[in-house]
Protein backbone atom coordinates (compact mmCIF):
# COMPACT_ATOMS: atom_id res chain seq x y z
CA UNK A 1 0.00 0.00 0.00
CA UNK A 2 2.96 2.11 0.47
CA UNK A 3 2.80 2.67 -3.49
CA UNK A 4 -0.77 3.67 -3.72
CA UNK A 5 -0.78 7.29 -5.54
CA UNK A 6 -2.77 9.25 -3.17
CA UNK A 7 -3.96 11.73 -5.95
CA UNK A 8 -5.42 8.87 -7.60
CA UNK A 9 -7.22 7.15 -5.43
CA UNK A 10 -11.00 5.92 -6.94
CA UNK A 11 -14.20 7.83 -4.89
CA UNK A 12 -11.87 9.81 -2.56
CA UNK A 13 -11.65 13.66 -1.41
CA UNK A 14 -8.40 13.98 -0.18
CA UNK A 15 -8.52 17.65 0.76
CA UNK A 16 -9.05 16.80 4.03
CA UNK A 17 -5.77 15.03 4.46
CA UNK A 18 -3.67 18.21 2.14
CA UNK A 19 -1.65 18.43 5.29
CA UNK A 20 -1.09 15.06 6.44
CA UNK A 21 0.37 14.79 2.61
CA UNK A 22 2.43 18.18 2.70
CA UNK A 23 4.12 16.25 6.21
CA UNK A 24 4.65 13.26 4.44
CA UNK A 25 6.37 15.16 1.53
CA UNK A 26 8.48 17.14 3.98
CA UNK A 27 9.41 13.67 6.25
CA UNK A 28 10.72 11.65 3.14
CA UNK A 29 12.01 14.07 0.22
CA UNK A 30 13.03 12.68 -2.96
CA UNK A 31 17.07 12.49 -3.36
CA UNK A 32 18.11 10.07 -0.93
CA UNK A 33 19.97 6.91 -1.78
CA UNK A 34 18.23 4.04 -0.27
CA UNK A 35 14.18 4.30 0.46
CA UNK A 36 13.25 5.08 4.33
CA UNK A 37 10.56 2.03 4.88
CA UNK A 38 8.93 4.30 7.52
CA UNK A 39 7.00 6.44 4.82
CA UNK A 40 5.10 2.68 4.89
CA UNK A 41 3.57 3.93 8.46
CA UNK A 42 3.10 7.57 7.52
CA UNK A 43 1.39 7.15 4.68
CA UNK A 44 -0.80 4.04 5.70
CA UNK A 45 -2.04 6.81 8.76
CA UNK A 46 -2.82 9.38 6.07
CA UNK A 47 -4.78 6.70 3.98
CA UNK A 48 -6.91 5.27 7.40
CA UNK A 49 -7.86 8.95 7.37
CA UNK A 50 -8.64 9.25 3.64
CA UNK A 51 -10.46 5.81 4.32
CA UNK A 52 -12.66 7.05 6.99
CA UNK A 53 -14.03 9.83 4.58
CA UNK A 54 -14.67 7.25 1.98
CA UNK A 55 -18.83 7.36 1.17
CA UNK A 56 -19.29 7.79 -2.69
CA UNK A 57 -22.08 5.60 -3.63
CA UNK A 58 -20.67 4.65 -7.41
CA UNK A 59 -17.15 3.78 -6.08
CA UNK A 60 -18.41 1.56 -3.00
CA UNK A 61 -20.48 -0.68 -5.39
CA UNK A 62 -17.15 -1.28 -7.25
CA UNK A 63 -15.39 -1.87 -3.99
CA UNK A 64 -17.98 -4.69 -2.84
CA UNK A 65 -18.11 -6.27 -6.16
CA UNK A 66 -14.15 -6.51 -5.94
CA UNK A 67 -14.53 -7.86 -2.50
CA UNK A 68 -17.15 -10.39 -4.06
CA UNK A 69 -14.62 -11.75 -6.36
CA UNK A 70 -11.70 -11.70 -4.44
CA UNK A 71 -12.87 -12.79 -1.20
CA UNK A 72 -10.89 -16.56 -1.07
CA UNK A 73 -7.73 -14.83 -0.63
CA UNK A 74 -8.75 -11.05 0.37
CA UNK A 75 -10.73 -12.04 3.70
CA UNK A 76 -7.74 -14.13 5.01
CA UNK A 77 -5.25 -11.61 3.70
CA UNK A 78 -6.68 -8.33 5.80
CA UNK A 79 -7.94 -10.71 8.84
CA UNK A 80 -3.95 -11.61 8.94
CA UNK A 81 -2.93 -8.12 8.88
CA UNK A 82 -5.77 -6.65 11.36
CA UNK A 83 -3.91 -9.56 13.93
CA UNK A 84 -0.51 -8.46 13.29
CA UNK A 85 -1.62 -4.69 14.03
CA UNK A 86 -3.34 -5.84 17.22
CA UNK A 87 -0.21 -7.80 18.37
CA UNK A 88 2.72 -5.43 18.01
CA UNK A 89 3.37 -6.20 14.30
CA UNK A 90 5.07 -9.52 15.81
CA UNK A 91 4.99 -12.88 13.27
CA UNK A 92 2.21 -15.43 13.47
CA UNK A 93 3.89 -17.82 15.19
CA UNK A 94 4.17 -15.78 18.44
CA UNK A 95 -0.01 -15.24 18.35
CA UNK A 96 -2.37 -16.72 20.89
CA UNK A 97 -2.81 -19.72 20.01
CA UNK A 98 -6.40 -20.21 18.72
CA UNK A 99 -5.11 -17.23 16.59
CA UNK A 100 -2.09 -18.99 15.43
CA UNK A 101 -3.69 -22.07 14.51
CA UNK A 102 -6.04 -20.18 12.61
CA UNK A 103 -9.13 -21.97 15.08
CA UNK A 104 -12.30 -20.64 13.03
CA UNK A 105 -14.45 -19.64 16.17
CA UNK A 106 -11.55 -17.52 16.99
CA UNK A 107 -10.97 -15.92 13.74
CA UNK A 108 -14.63 -15.49 13.13
CA UNK A 109 -14.59 -13.39 16.68
CA UNK A 110 -11.79 -11.10 15.89
CA UNK A 111 -13.51 -10.23 12.37
CA UNK A 112 -16.04 -9.40 14.08
CA UNK A 113 -14.73 -7.50 17.09
CA UNK A 114 -11.96 -5.50 14.30
CA UNK A 115 -14.30 -5.27 10.79
CA UNK A 116 -13.53 -1.90 10.54
CA UNK A 117 -10.04 -2.55 10.57
CA UNK A 118 -10.68 -5.37 7.90
CA UNK A 119 -12.55 -3.65 6.19
CA UNK A 120 -9.43 -0.62 5.36
CA UNK A 121 -6.94 -3.60 4.35
CA UNK A 122 -9.57 -4.90 1.43
CA UNK A 123 -10.04 -1.38 0.46
CA UNK A 124 -6.19 -0.86 -0.03
CA UNK A 125 -6.03 -3.97 -1.73
CA UNK A 126 -8.97 -2.74 -3.77
CA UNK A 127 -7.18 0.69 -5.00
CA UNK A 128 -4.07 -1.12 -5.47
CA UNK A 129 -5.95 -3.30 -8.18
CA UNK A 130 -7.60 0.18 -9.89
CA UNK A 131 -4.57 1.72 -10.10
CA UNK A 132 -2.48 -1.29 -11.11
CA UNK A 133 -4.94 -1.69 -13.72
CA UNK A 134 -5.27 1.32 -15.02
CA UNK A 135 -0.99 1.88 -15.60
CA UNK A 136 -1.59 -1.78 -17.39
CA UNK A 137 -4.51 0.37 -19.78
CA UNK A 138 -1.97 2.86 -20.11
CA UNK A 139 1.35 0.81 -20.68
CA UNK A 140 -1.74 -1.55 -23.43
CA UNK A 141 -2.65 1.96 -25.09
CA UNK A 142 0.85 2.45 -26.20
CA UNK A 143 2.47 -0.38 -26.97
CA UNK A 144 4.29 -1.17 -23.53
CA UNK A 145 4.29 -4.71 -22.84
CA UNK A 146 4.34 -5.34 -18.87
CA UNK A 147 5.93 -8.62 -17.63
CA UNK A 148 5.59 -8.87 -13.36
CA UNK A 149 7.03 -11.23 -11.35
CA UNK A 150 5.68 -14.83 -9.71
CA UNK A 151 7.53 -15.43 -6.88
CA UNK A 152 7.96 -19.00 -6.47
CA UNK A 153 8.32 -18.62 -3.00
CA UNK A 154 6.27 -16.69 -0.39
CA UNK A 155 7.84 -15.41 3.16
CA UNK A 156 7.25 -17.97 6.85
CA UNK A 157 5.34 -14.80 8.34
CA UNK A 158 2.49 -14.37 5.71
CA UNK A 159 -1.16 -14.59 5.00
CA UNK A 160 -0.48 -17.17 2.83
CA UNK A 161 1.46 -19.34 4.78
CA UNK A 162 -0.98 -18.01 7.91
CA UNK A 163 -3.93 -19.36 6.14
CA UNK A 164 -3.10 -22.88 4.69
CA UNK A 165 0.07 -23.86 6.65
CA UNK A 166 -0.79 -27.43 5.54
CA UNK A 167 0.77 -26.03 2.30
CA UNK A 168 3.68 -25.60 3.78
CA UNK A 169 7.09 -28.23 5.19
CA UNK A 170 7.00 -25.23 8.11
CA UNK A 171 9.77 -27.42 9.53
CA UNK A 172 12.49 -26.72 6.43
CA UNK A 173 13.88 -23.55 4.69
CA UNK A 174 14.75 -22.65 1.44
CA UNK A 175 17.76 -21.51 -0.19
CA UNK A 176 20.16 -22.38 -3.14
CA UNK A 177 23.27 -25.18 -2.54
CA UNK A 178 26.88 -23.40 -3.55
CA UNK A 179 27.78 -22.68 -6.50
CA UNK A 180 31.24 -20.55 -8.32
CA UNK A 181 29.17 -17.35 -7.33
CA UNK A 182 27.54 -18.19 -4.04
CA UNK A 183 30.22 -20.24 -2.33
CA UNK A 184 28.57 -21.13 0.73
CA UNK A 185 25.18 -21.26 -0.76
CA UNK A 186 22.01 -19.26 0.48
CA UNK A 187 19.40 -19.45 3.24
CA UNK A 188 16.60 -17.74 2.21
CA UNK A 189 14.39 -19.00 4.93
CA UNK A 190 11.24 -19.09 3.30
CA UNK A 191 9.13 -22.37 3.37
CA UNK A 192 9.05 -25.09 0.66
CA UNK A 193 5.92 -26.07 -0.40
CA UNK A 194 3.78 -29.05 0.59
CA UNK A 195 3.26 -29.68 -3.27
CA UNK A 196 1.49 -33.00 -2.83
CA UNK A 197 -1.52 -31.16 -0.76
CA UNK A 198 -1.32 -28.13 -2.84
CA UNK A 199 -2.26 -31.49 -5.76
CA UNK A 200 -5.14 -32.58 -3.85
CA UNK A 201 -7.07 -29.61 -3.54
CA UNK A 202 -6.64 -29.04 -7.75
CA UNK A 203 -3.78 -27.07 -7.37
CA UNK A 204 -6.46 -24.27 -7.16
CA UNK A 205 -3.79 -22.14 -4.45
CA UNK A 206 -1.67 -22.08 -7.64
CA UNK A 207 -4.56 -20.87 -10.13
CA UNK A 208 -5.81 -18.19 -7.98
CA UNK A 209 -2.58 -16.35 -7.55
CA UNK A 210 -2.15 -16.61 -11.53
CA UNK A 211 -5.29 -15.45 -12.33
CA UNK A 212 -4.47 -12.34 -9.87
CA UNK A 213 -1.24 -11.45 -12.02
CA UNK A 214 -3.01 -11.36 -15.48
CA UNK A 215 -4.77 -8.39 -14.40
CA UNK A 216 -1.88 -6.68 -14.08
CA UNK A 217 0.99 -7.84 -17.27
CA UNK A 218 1.17 -9.29 -19.93
CA UNK A 219 4.30 -11.46 -19.55
CA UNK A 220 5.58 -12.90 -16.15
CA UNK A 221 9.42 -14.21 -14.51
CA UNK A 222 9.22 -17.33 -13.27
CA UNK A 223 11.71 -16.49 -10.15
CA UNK A 224 13.65 -19.49 -9.10
CA UNK A 225 12.29 -22.07 -12.10
CA UNK A 226 14.98 -24.56 -11.14
CA UNK A 227 12.82 -24.97 -7.68
CA UNK A 228 9.88 -26.37 -9.41
CA UNK A 229 11.54 -29.19 -9.78
CA UNK A 230 13.65 -29.35 -6.90
CA UNK A 231 14.16 -27.13 -4.06
CA UNK A 232 17.22 -26.75 -1.79
CA UNK A 233 16.04 -27.52 1.98
CA UNK A 234 17.56 -26.89 4.99
CA UNK A 235 16.45 -28.08 8.08
CA UNK A 236 15.35 -25.29 11.00
CA UNK A 237 17.59 -26.45 13.22
CA UNK A 238 20.67 -25.76 11.03
CA UNK A 239 22.71 -23.26 12.42
CA UNK A 240 22.55 -19.84 10.31
CA UNK A 241 26.14 -19.75 9.87
CA UNK A 242 26.51 -22.41 7.74
CA UNK A 243 24.18 -20.90 5.03
CA UNK A 244 22.67 -23.17 2.31
CA UNK A 245 26.27 -25.54 2.95
CA UNK A 246 23.95 -28.24 4.42
CA UNK A 247 21.05 -29.34 2.86
CA UNK A 248 19.01 -31.63 0.67
CA UNK A 249 16.77 -30.98 -2.61
CA UNK A 250 13.15 -31.69 -2.45
CA UNK A 251 12.12 -34.43 -3.97
CA UNK A 252 15.48 -36.08 -3.10
CA UNK A 253 14.99 -38.71 -5.97
CA UNK A 254 16.85 -36.83 -9.49
CA UNK A 255 14.56 -39.27 -11.57
CA UNK A 256 11.38 -37.69 -10.41
CA UNK A 257 12.55 -33.93 -10.60
CA UNK A 258 11.42 -33.60 -14.73
CA UNK A 259 7.98 -35.06 -13.89
CA UNK A 260 7.31 -33.33 -10.90
CA UNK A 261 8.30 -29.71 -12.99
CA UNK A 262 6.10 -30.90 -15.83
CA UNK A 263 2.94 -30.93 -13.09
CA UNK A 264 3.22 -27.13 -11.58
CA UNK A 265 4.12 -26.10 -14.96
CA UNK A 266 1.23 -27.46 -17.02
CA UNK A 267 -1.00 -25.85 -14.41
CA UNK A 268 0.64 -22.26 -15.09
CA UNK A 269 0.28 -22.58 -18.40
CA UNK A 270 -2.76 -23.71 -19.04
CA UNK A 271 -4.82 -21.78 -16.50
CA UNK A 272 -3.54 -18.04 -17.72
CA UNK A 273 -2.91 -16.34 -20.85
CA UNK A 274 0.34 -14.69 -19.56
CA UNK A 275 3.57 -15.32 -21.53
CA UNK A 276 5.82 -17.37 -18.96
CA UNK A 277 9.89 -16.38 -18.97
CA UNK A 278 12.45 -18.35 -16.34
CA UNK A 279 14.84 -17.37 -14.39
CA UNK A 280 16.83 -20.26 -14.33
CA UNK A 281 19.67 -19.50 -12.43
CA UNK A 282 22.63 -21.13 -10.55
CA UNK A 283 22.95 -25.12 -9.96
CA UNK A 284 20.45 -25.62 -12.98
CA UNK A 285 19.39 -29.31 -13.64
CA UNK A 286 19.52 -30.84 -17.58
CA UNK A 287 15.66 -31.47 -16.38
CA UNK A 288 15.43 -27.68 -16.28
CA UNK A 289 16.54 -26.55 -20.14
CA UNK A 290 14.92 -30.10 -21.70
CA UNK A 291 11.51 -29.03 -19.98
CA UNK A 292 12.15 -24.97 -21.44
CA UNK A 293 13.11 -26.34 -24.58
CA UNK A 294 10.23 -28.58 -24.71
CA UNK A 295 7.47 -25.63 -23.68
CA UNK A 296 9.11 -22.59 -25.75
CA UNK A 297 9.62 -20.94 -22.57
CA UNK A 298 12.96 -18.22 -22.56
CA UNK A 299 14.96 -18.75 -19.96
CA UNK A 300 17.92 -16.75 -18.77
CA UNK A 301 21.33 -15.70 -20.58
CA UNK A 302 23.52 -13.46 -18.39
CA UNK A 303 26.06 -12.50 -20.89
CA UNK A 304 28.83 -12.70 -18.04
CA UNK A 305 28.02 -16.24 -17.71
CA UNK A 306 26.82 -17.11 -21.11
CA UNK A 307 30.52 -18.86 -22.12
CA UNK A 308 31.93 -21.78 -23.32
CA UNK A 309 32.77 -23.84 -20.08
CA UNK A 310 35.17 -26.02 -19.72
CA UNK A 311 36.58 -25.91 -23.20
CA UNK A 312 38.58 -22.34 -23.90
CA UNK A 313 35.53 -19.95 -21.09
CA UNK A 314 35.83 -17.44 -24.40
CA UNK A 315 32.22 -15.57 -24.21
CA UNK A 316 29.74 -17.33 -26.58
CA UNK A 317 28.85 -14.89 -29.53
CA UNK A 318 26.06 -13.56 -30.18
CA UNK A 319 24.62 -16.33 -32.32
CA UNK A 320 25.36 -19.01 -29.74
CA UNK A 321 22.37 -17.55 -27.14
CA UNK A 322 19.64 -19.96 -26.90
CA UNK A 323 16.81 -17.76 -29.43
CA UNK A 324 14.18 -18.35 -27.14
CA UNK A 325 15.74 -15.91 -23.58
CA UNK A 326 16.03 -13.19 -22.21
CA UNK A 327 19.72 -11.51 -22.90
CA UNK A 328 20.61 -9.88 -19.88
CA UNK A 329 24.34 -8.24 -18.57
CA UNK A 330 23.35 -7.87 -15.30
CA UNK A 331 20.19 -8.95 -12.66
CA UNK A 332 18.69 -7.52 -9.70
CA UNK A 333 20.69 -10.25 -7.58
CA UNK A 334 23.75 -9.58 -9.21
CA UNK A 335 26.86 -6.84 -9.54
CA UNK A 336 25.80 -4.18 -12.00
CA UNK A 337 27.97 -4.48 -15.08
CA UNK A 338 30.44 -1.62 -13.96
CA UNK A 339 31.06 -2.84 -10.55
CA UNK A 340 31.27 -6.13 -11.97
CA UNK A 341 33.87 -5.14 -14.55
CA UNK A 342 35.56 -2.92 -11.80
CA UNK A 343 36.08 -5.31 -9.00
CA UNK A 344 34.70 -8.48 -9.85
CA UNK A 345 35.65 -9.80 -13.86
CA UNK A 346 39.28 -11.79 -13.47
CA UNK A 347 38.68 -13.12 -9.79
CA UNK A 348 37.70 -15.74 -7.56
CA UNK A 349 35.61 -15.81 -4.51
CA UNK A 350 37.94 -16.18 -1.19
CA UNK A 351 35.63 -18.67 0.24
CA UNK A 352 35.37 -20.43 -2.15
CA UNK A 353 39.22 -20.77 -3.03
CA UNK A 354 39.68 -21.49 0.42
CA UNK A 355 37.65 -24.60 0.75
CA UNK A 356 38.50 -26.04 -2.66
CA UNK A 357 42.45 -25.49 -2.06
CA UNK A 358 41.88 -27.78 1.66
CA UNK A 359 39.53 -30.13 -0.21
CA UNK A 360 42.78 -30.51 -2.81
CA UNK A 361 45.37 -30.90 0.29
CA UNK A 362 46.57 -27.37 -0.35
CA UNK A 363 48.07 -24.94 2.10
CA UNK A 364 46.28 -21.54 0.83
CA UNK A 365 47.94 -19.34 2.88
CA UNK A 366 50.96 -20.50 1.57
CA UNK A 367 50.30 -19.84 -1.89
CA UNK A 368 47.56 -17.18 -1.82
CA UNK A 369 50.38 -13.93 -2.01
CA UNK A 370 52.19 -16.02 -5.21
CA UNK A 371 48.88 -16.66 -7.07
CA UNK A 372 46.81 -13.36 -5.77
CA UNK A 373 47.43 -9.81 -5.51
CA UNK A 374 45.69 -8.96 -2.43
CA UNK A 375 46.41 -5.03 -2.80
CA UNK A 376 43.60 -5.24 -5.51
CA UNK A 377 41.27 -7.72 -4.06
CA UNK A 378 38.25 -6.25 -2.70
CA UNK A 379 34.88 -7.67 -1.35
CA UNK A 380 36.02 -11.07 -0.88
CA UNK A 381 37.02 -11.54 -4.37
CA UNK A 382 40.96 -12.42 -4.66
CA UNK A 383 42.43 -10.79 -7.85
CA UNK A 384 44.93 -12.89 -9.78
CA UNK A 385 48.49 -11.77 -10.39
CA UNK A 386 48.92 -10.70 -14.24
CA UNK A 387 52.53 -12.71 -14.19
CA UNK A 388 50.11 -15.59 -14.11
CA UNK A 389 49.74 -16.61 -17.80
CA UNK A 390 48.61 -20.45 -17.68
CA UNK A 391 47.69 -23.25 -16.00
CA UNK A 392 50.39 -24.93 -16.31
CA UNK A 393 52.17 -21.72 -14.15
CA UNK A 394 49.17 -21.99 -11.73
CA UNK A 395 49.60 -26.00 -10.71
CA UNK A 396 53.37 -25.20 -10.49
CA UNK A 397 52.66 -23.06 -7.34
CA UNK A 398 49.97 -25.41 -5.75
CA UNK A 399 52.72 -28.21 -6.72
CA UNK A 400 49.26 -30.00 -8.06
CA UNK A 401 48.63 -32.12 -11.31
CA UNK A 402 45.33 -30.66 -12.86
CA UNK A 403 43.72 -34.50 -11.86
CA UNK A 404 44.98 -33.65 -8.35
CA UNK A 405 42.69 -29.75 -8.76
CA UNK A 406 40.87 -30.32 -11.22
CA UNK A 407 38.22 -27.89 -8.95
CA UNK A 408 41.41 -25.31 -8.28
CA UNK A 409 42.36 -25.32 -12.33
CA UNK A 410 38.85 -24.94 -13.36
CA UNK A 411 38.67 -21.75 -11.07
CA UNK A 412 41.97 -20.39 -12.16
CA UNK A 413 41.10 -21.20 -16.32
CA UNK A 414 37.51 -19.41 -15.88
CA UNK A 415 38.66 -16.30 -13.91
CA UNK A 416 42.14 -15.24 -14.73
CA UNK A 417 41.69 -14.11 -17.94
CA UNK A 418 37.97 -13.07 -17.84
CA UNK A 419 38.73 -9.29 -18.38
CA UNK A 420 40.87 -9.98 -21.70
CA UNK A 421 38.84 -12.02 -23.07
CA UNK A 422 35.31 -9.72 -22.35
CA UNK A 423 37.14 -6.62 -23.17
CA UNK A 424 37.83 -8.30 -26.79
CA UNK A 425 34.51 -9.88 -27.05
CA UNK A 426 32.59 -6.49 -27.36
CA UNK A 427 35.01 -4.82 -29.61
CA UNK A 428 37.13 -2.88 -27.32
CA UNK A 429 40.86 -2.75 -28.63
CA UNK A 430 44.26 -2.80 -26.24
CA UNK A 431 44.70 -3.36 -22.89
CA UNK A 432 41.88 -3.28 -21.03
CA UNK A 433 41.07 -0.47 -18.36
CA UNK A 434 40.28 -0.63 -14.97
CA UNK A 435 37.23 1.74 -15.37
CA UNK A 436 33.95 0.97 -17.39
CA UNK A 437 34.18 4.31 -19.27
CA UNK A 438 30.70 5.05 -21.05
CA UNK A 439 32.33 3.78 -24.48
CA UNK A 440 33.02 0.38 -22.74
CA UNK A 441 29.08 0.20 -21.12
CA UNK A 442 27.92 0.80 -24.63
CA UNK A 443 29.79 -1.91 -26.55
CA UNK A 444 28.34 -4.32 -23.81
CA UNK A 445 24.99 -2.98 -24.42
CA UNK A 446 25.11 -3.35 -27.76
CA UNK A 447 26.67 -7.40 -27.81
CA UNK A 448 23.98 -8.39 -25.59
CA UNK A 449 21.00 -6.27 -27.59
CA UNK A 450 22.71 -7.70 -30.71
CA UNK A 451 22.44 -11.52 -29.54
CA UNK A 452 19.82 -13.79 -31.04
CA UNK A 453 17.97 -14.43 -27.81
CA UNK A 454 14.16 -12.91 -28.51
CA UNK A 455 14.33 -10.52 -25.47
CA UNK A 456 16.74 -8.11 -24.23
CA UNK A 457 16.25 -7.52 -20.69
CA UNK A 458 18.70 -4.66 -18.72
CA UNK A 459 18.70 -3.43 -15.39
CA UNK A 460 18.04 0.62 -15.29
CA UNK A 461 21.70 0.97 -13.73
CA UNK A 462 23.22 -0.51 -16.84
CA UNK A 463 21.21 1.84 -19.72
CA UNK A 464 22.07 4.76 -17.03
CA UNK A 465 25.64 4.19 -17.31
CA UNK A 466 25.73 4.92 -20.75
CA UNK A 467 26.33 8.74 -18.96
CA UNK A 468 27.76 9.29 -15.51
CA UNK A 469 25.64 9.43 -12.12
CA UNK A 470 26.86 9.17 -8.67
CA UNK A 471 27.85 5.64 -7.49
CA UNK A 472 28.01 4.34 -11.15
CA UNK A 473 30.97 2.22 -10.09
CA UNK A 474 29.94 1.28 -6.88
CA UNK A 475 30.28 -2.10 -5.20
CA UNK A 476 27.41 -1.77 -3.21
CA UNK A 477 25.11 -0.32 -5.91
CA UNK A 478 22.90 -3.43 -6.07
CA UNK A 479 19.70 -3.97 -5.78
CA UNK A 480 20.07 -7.49 -3.37
CA UNK A 481 22.68 -9.66 -2.66
CA UNK A 482 20.84 -12.85 -2.40
CA UNK A 483 20.95 -15.27 1.16
CA UNK A 484 21.83 -12.33 3.00
CA UNK A 485 19.53 -10.02 5.17
CA UNK A 486 20.47 -5.94 5.82
CA UNK A 487 18.83 -2.98 5.22
CA UNK A 488 20.88 -2.10 1.67
CA UNK A 489 18.99 -4.88 -0.11
CA UNK A 490 15.92 -3.69 -1.76
CA UNK A 491 16.10 0.08 -0.72
CA UNK A 492 18.40 1.09 -3.74
CA UNK A 493 16.73 4.48 -5.19
CA UNK A 494 17.20 5.51 -8.78
CA UNK A 495 20.33 7.98 -9.31
CA UNK A 496 17.25 10.30 -11.03
CA UNK A 497 13.80 11.01 -10.86
CA UNK A 498 11.16 10.07 -13.70
CA UNK A 499 10.70 13.27 -14.91
CA UNK A 500 14.54 13.95 -15.25
CA UNK A 501 15.00 10.16 -16.31
CA UNK A 502 12.11 11.59 -19.23
CA UNK A 503 14.62 14.58 -20.80
CA UNK A 504 17.86 12.59 -19.87
CA UNK A 505 20.59 12.54 -22.88
CA UNK A 506 21.02 8.93 -22.27
CA UNK A 507 17.79 8.41 -24.02
CA UNK A 508 18.98 9.10 -27.85
CA UNK A 509 22.15 6.65 -26.97
CA UNK A 510 19.46 4.00 -26.07
CA UNK A 511 17.24 4.37 -29.18
CA UNK A 512 20.33 4.50 -30.92
CA UNK A 513 21.39 1.30 -29.55
CA UNK A 514 18.33 -0.68 -29.92
CA UNK A 515 17.73 0.60 -33.61
CA UNK A 516 21.30 -0.52 -34.15
CA UNK A 517 20.51 -4.02 -33.17
CA UNK A 518 17.28 -4.47 -35.00
CA UNK A 519 15.48 -4.45 -31.55
CA UNK A 520 13.16 -1.61 -32.63
CA UNK A 521 11.64 -0.95 -36.18
CA UNK A 522 13.20 2.11 -37.26
CA UNK A 523 10.00 4.66 -38.59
Amino acid sequence: PMYLSLESLKGCDISAAGAGIAALRKNFPPGRKRVDYGIKKAKLDILAKIFRQFTIPHAEKAFKAFIKKHDAWLHDYAVFKTIKSRHNFSGWTDWPDELRGKDPAAVEKFADQYAEEILFHKWLQWQLFEQFSDARAYASKNGVILMGDMPFLVSRDSADVWARQDYFKLDLLSGAPPDLYFAQGQRWGMPPYHWEKIAADGYDYLIRKMRYLENFFDAYRLDHFVGIFRLWTIASQEPPENAGRVGRFDPPEEHLWKEHGKRILDVMVAKTSMLPCAEDLGVVPKCSYEVLEEYKIPGSDIQRWTRNWGKDYHYKSAGDYRPNAMAMLSTHDTSALCAWWESEAGTVDEWFFRKTCAEAGVDFETVKERLFDLRDSVHGRLRWRAEIKSAGMFLEIVRRTKDEAWHLADAFMSSYNERQLYWNYIGMHGQPSRKASPEFVKKALESVNASCAVFSLQILQDWLALGEYPDRESWGYRINVPGSMGPENWSLVAPYSLERMMKHPVNKKIREIVLNTNRMVRK
